[in-house]
């Protein structure tokens, strides 16, 4: 297959082992299962969210907060049986839903499993939101709620940061499918989040114009109350941050507060907003593959 998964479409033939841009092959790899308790409230409930965290990425960004795994390629190679073996693992220690955590170059794969793979609980795609129409319509019918970020408005920023120019023409389609997909939010009698999307932006320094935009395009492209906006402060300067002095510094508090008080006085309704206080490395996984290898028969 000729990859088009994401925004790049770089049209190289993984099964013939070449390299494209998120210089992963077919079959997946996986640094982490964990029940996550650090995504929004609806989504890791009491339990956690069962995350998988794939390897590699289709984006280059340079404050990566999991840099090791997304550019660092570290992680286990599974086969389509033991993914779905970790899909139900998961579901088995009371995962409120399986989480696909960057899954956006390895959808032939994962489609594959779900099509081996009785779904007991909603699946969560948790994607930068650099996705193909090609890649997302394979994951119609499987996915229940998208957690999408939608990082950059600006081309600038976008080509400088991530090495996507393209980025928001590519995103504001794709985010327009998911919502296709799923429709408005739907709670189950938990308030857990059952369907829907999720619209994720991380505050960048110096970038609080962009966060603005950010804010006005959500309020004006979807009815209130039908997805909902998930405001994330945690940046923390990581990866190859530092190679740009603009960035390589943590979130100021008034950045914070400017963007935080736009949000409030804008139509947007219905998400989330991270404190500042949220920016630690602290809250980044050991990636140490815990629950991607077969639990031992003792165990």
């Amino acid at each position: 297959m000729n990859c088009t998964l994401c925004g790049h479409r770089c049209g190289i033939d993984r099964a013939a082992s070449e390299i494209g841009f998120c210089t992963m092959g077919e079959q997946a790899l996986i640094a982490k299962v964990m029940l996550h308790k650090w995504e929004e409230p609806c989504v890791s409930g009491t339990n956690g969210s069962g995350a998988v965290f794939f390897s590699g990425c289709s984006l280059r960004c340079a404050y990566c907060q999991n840099w090791e795994i997304s550019h660092g390629g570290k992680g286990l190679p599974v086969d389509v049986d033991r993914l779905r073996d970790i899909f139900d693992e998961l579901a088995d220690k009371g995962a409120h839903n399986i989480n696909l955590v960057n899954p956006t170059h390895f959808v032939p794969f994962i489609a594959k499993a779900f099509r081996r793979y009785p779904k007991r609980i909603p699946v969560v795609y948790n994607t930068h939101g650099y996705d193909s129409m090609e890649a997302l319509k394979m994951m119609d019918g499987i996915v229940d709620i998208y957690l999408t970020d939608l990082k950059y408005t600006y081309s600038m920023p976008a080509r400088r940061y991530s090495a996507a120019p393209n980025y928001f023409e590519v995103a504001k389609v794709a985010i327009d499918e998911m919502f296709r997909q799923v429709g408005p939010v739907q709670y189950d009698e938990n308030g857990l989040l059952k369907k829907g999307v999720i619209i994720r932006h991380l505050i960048l320094p110096g970038q609080t114009a962009q966060a603005k935009d950010v804010i006005d395009y959500v309020a004006d492209h979807f009815e209130q109350g039908s997805v909902l906006f998930s405001l994330m402060a945690q940046y923390t300067p990581c990866g190859e941050a530092l190679r740009y002095a603009e960035i390589n510094r943590p979130l100021k508090q008034e950045e914070y507060d400017e963007v935080a008080q736009y949000l409030m006085d804008s139509p947007v309704e219905d998400g989330f907003m991270q404190e500042l206080e949220s920016a630690s490395e602290d809250f980044i996984p050991q990636w140490d593959f815990e629950g991607v290898l077969p639990p031992k028969e003792d165990e």
